[in-house]
């Protein structure tokens, strides 16, 4: 990935102009919002992990009984290899504080070393099976914060069109199969729209594509469930095609009639786990469809830039796609983000962030920035005196990933 810069002054214009470029957008993006809740027992009596909430803010050299199920669930997603001649310990030790680390660089948090509080929240939250790691054991290779499998598969360039299909044994029985398959349709739909892909339902299960289906505990793969609000759901990566859901779980289409406070939603699921059907491993970016965790009764639906960026790499754009504001960056409410850094004194502030839409960039700017990209990026500097001839210096960033 080589970046290209290209270096623009644009002539003085108006103070008010000025104000209007760096207002922020009239129409930011309405997604939900996506936080990860503490999980309580009075809630989720079930909950899977909720008992390593007593583990908070525990550091190097405690010994915490216990502590050997935490071990394993690090174990489990990839971070701590078995132990060869011995179970976990109890024990806080040096080779768990390194797994630690690991986990929060991955999961875009702050690499405290310690089971410090928002730590503890992404563990006890409900997640999918998929590893996330980067650990020899389960190696991915990772470009900027998404990720790819190991070797990067993908489905053949020649296979354009995949077919899904829903096992006819191993369905649940408290959502009609028509919302199923609506949600499903969506869910792939998010993803057809931005790379040269699309998805069709197959009458044949054993045929199709792409097999969908709920389970319980050991299910014959390899990747047992393990109960209400533990793992969710798991897929395979290219040109595997199994897609499994916890059967365990309380699945809901439409929270509104769903009154259930550990209810999933399915279609926030089945998007996450498309994108690890078509070869994407999880992403440290918190608001991106392929971070790891969900909480219960959050919708997560919309593809972020990170989801974007990562699936098209692996396949190519959709000639038909379009940026859309919706698609928000990693740091702002909309796809289109200006950073303002303080440079050799020039700044009139300290650093900030804020974002615009293309159509309310000044005409001049306009021409400058085109084409319209997400992966493009703009830098501003202001000079600090008003006296100074007002001139705005763009950098153009244009990220190409792979050609």
């Amino acid at each position: 990935m080589f970046p290209f810069f290209s270096y623009y002054t644009i002539p003085t214009f108006s103070p008010l102009i000025f104000f209007f470029l760096l207002s922020p957008p009239l129409f930011p993006a309405t997604d939900l919002p996506y936080s990860l809740t503490e999980l309580t027992d009075d809630i989720f009596p079930n909950n899977t992990w909720h008992g390593f909430m007593r583990f908070l803010d525990a550091g190097t050299g405690s010994q915490v009984e216990g502590m050997a199920d935490l071990k394993r669930y690090f174990h489990r997603f990839g971070y701590l290899p078995q132990p060869k001649t011995a179970n976990f310990t109890d024990s806080f030790d040096s080779e768990f504080k390194t797994a630690l680390l690991s986990y929060q660089k991955n999961l875009g948090l702050s690499e405290t070393g310690k089971l410090d509080y928002d730590t503890m929240t992404v563990i006890v939250s409900p997640r999918c099976g998929v590893t996330d790691s980067t650990t020899a054991a389960h190696r991915l290779k990772t470009t900027r914060r998404f990720a790819y499998f190991y070797g990067e598969p993908r489905w053949a360039p020649s296979r354009s069109m995949l077919t899904y299909a829903f096992s006819p044994s191993n369905m649940i029985d408290y959502v009609s199969q028509s919302d199923v398959e609506a949600a499903f349709r969506r869910a792939f739909s998010r993803w057809s729209a931005v790379i040269p892909v699309n998805f069709t339902e197959a009458g044949d299960y054993s045929s199709a594509d792409i097999k969908i289906g709920w389970y319980r505990g050991d299910h014959g793969d390899g990747e047992a469930f393990d109960g209400v609000l533990g793992v969710l759901a798991h897929a395979f990566s290219p040109e595997n095609g199994r897609f499994h859901l916890d059967a365990a779980e309380r699945w809901a289409v439409d929270f509104s009639s769903e009154k259930s406070k550990a209810a999933v939603d399915l279609e926030s699921v089945a998007t996450h786990e498309i994108g690890h059907v078509l070869g994407l491993a999880h992403s440290s970016v918190k608001e991106a469809i392929m971070y790891p965790s969900l909480s219960p009764r959050t919708k997560k639906v919309d593809l972020r830039n990170d989801d974007v960026a990562g699936i098209q790499a692996l396949y190519g754009s959709n000639p038909n796609y379009r940026y859309n504001s919706r698609l928000e960056s990693d740091t702002t409410s909309s796809g289109w983000a200006m950073d303002l850094e303080r440079r050799k004194g020039l700044m009139k502030s300290t650093a900030a962030t804020m974002a615009i839409r293309q159509e309310q960039l000044h005409p001049q700017i306009q021409g400058v920035v085109q084409p319209f990209q997400p992966q493009q990026a703009i830098e501003v500097l202001v000079p600090r005196r008003r006296s100074e001839s007002v001139q705005v210096h763009l950098r153009v960033i244009f990220n190409y990933i792979r050609g």
